[in-house]
């Protein structure tokens, strides 16, 4: 990838609207790493790239369960430049900020110019890949959730809103021997500037999947607990094994929905229709533990001030019975 080859391509692991993720050796010890390109030629893709920037590099130290960026390298035709996400206000910073916000006016036009983020290897895939390929494990799942919850409260903690989190965005890592999440790509989330409570925060560009999206992201106007709603959405999924085919992708994935007739409506959406909607879980006709239920519809609440924040999750995450030996359950 560099001039100097300090790593060296596999293969293409993954492929989307706006980048390339590539499985790539360090050559100097062999290790593997992940490699995100981001092609830096339009405006969306500089303002992903800036934003998944922001984030990774604004954390001082790391989580376990949130992706590690190891450096960031932007090329310029053949030149490449390395930014560490640990450097403030150095030269090479303000470089990278001078070429994504002028769109590479101040470079040659005719050269290309993508932004390369180097991250830790997970050799497991996606998380919505991983559980689909197996049999429903609820010692799995309630570990899943768990390590999902404490992620999430870490990036609230550091003022980090993801805005997209879904199965599919989170991958897993067998390096220490059981299943390790991850949370991954950042291109839509915001780092708030404002230190205190990151809930106090409020966003109004409406962005990410729409069967993961909280009802007031629809409208326009929401804050960080729309994190929370989408992790209802994935835990709901997870734990009742509820899927949609995506439609662009054809891919099946994880996702609760509402139906109505043929079609599959996002259930933020519909809450948004019908806010007294009476959420039916479990959905199917298995039992499930009655303090997972009430977790998931205060993960689910329509009106954000009544929905669980982070903290709040991180808590409350480790006392469900479910995927312990001994549970109480309803139909």
């Amino acid at each position: 990838m560099a001039e100097e080859a300090k790593y060296s391509i596999i293969r293409e692991v993954g492929r989307g609207n706006y980048g390339v993720v590539y499985e790539a050796i360090l050559n100097q010890t062999r290790s593997k790493v992940a490699v995100k390109r981001i092609h830096c030629n339009v405006p969306e893709n500089v303002e992903l790239a800036l934003q998944e920037f922001w984030a990774l590099q604004s954390i001082q130290r790391q989580h376990e369960n949130v992706i590690q960026l190891e450096e960031c390298i932007l090329q310029n035709g053949q030149v490449f430049q390395p930014i560490s996400h640990r450097y403030r206000k150095s030269d090479s910073h303000l470089l990278l900020i001078e070429t994504c916000l002028k769109g590479r006016r101040c470079m040659d036009p005719k050269s290309a110019c993508f932004l390369w983020f180097v991250m830790e290897f997970c050799d497991g895939g996606n998380m919505n890949e991983y559980l689909l390929s197996r049999s429903p494990d609820a010692q799995l799942n309630n570990s899943f959730m768990q390590q999902l919850s404490s992620a999430v409260a870490f990036l609230h903690r550091n003022q980090i809103v993801h805005r997209d989190l879904k199965s599919d965005n989170i991958l897993i890592s067998h390096r220490c021997g059981s299943p390790i999440v991850k949370v991954a790509d950042f291109g839509l989330s915001k780092v708030c500037q404002e230190k205190g409570n990151v809930n106090q925060h409020r966003f109004s560009s409406a962005c990410g999947s729409n069967f993961y999206m909280a009802p007031e992201v629809w409208e326009g106007h929401y804050t960080a607990k729309a994190d929370i709603f989408a992790l209802g959405i994935i835990f709901w999924a997870m734990v009742e094994r509820i899927t949609f085919r995506d439609g662009d992708s054809e891919k099946e994935l994880l996702g609760t929905y509402i139906c109505q007739g043929k079609e599959l409506i996002p259930l933020g959406e519909a809450l948004l229709e019908n806010p007294n909607m009476k959420l039916q879980i479990p959905l199917k006709k298995k039992s499930m533990p009655g303090d997972l239920c009430k977790l998931l519809r205060d993960m689910l609440a329509f009106n954000p001030k009544e929905r669980l924040d982070a903290f709040q999750l991180e808590v409350r995450i480790r006392q469900i019975s479910y995927g312990k030996k001994r549970q109480r359950s309803v139909s």
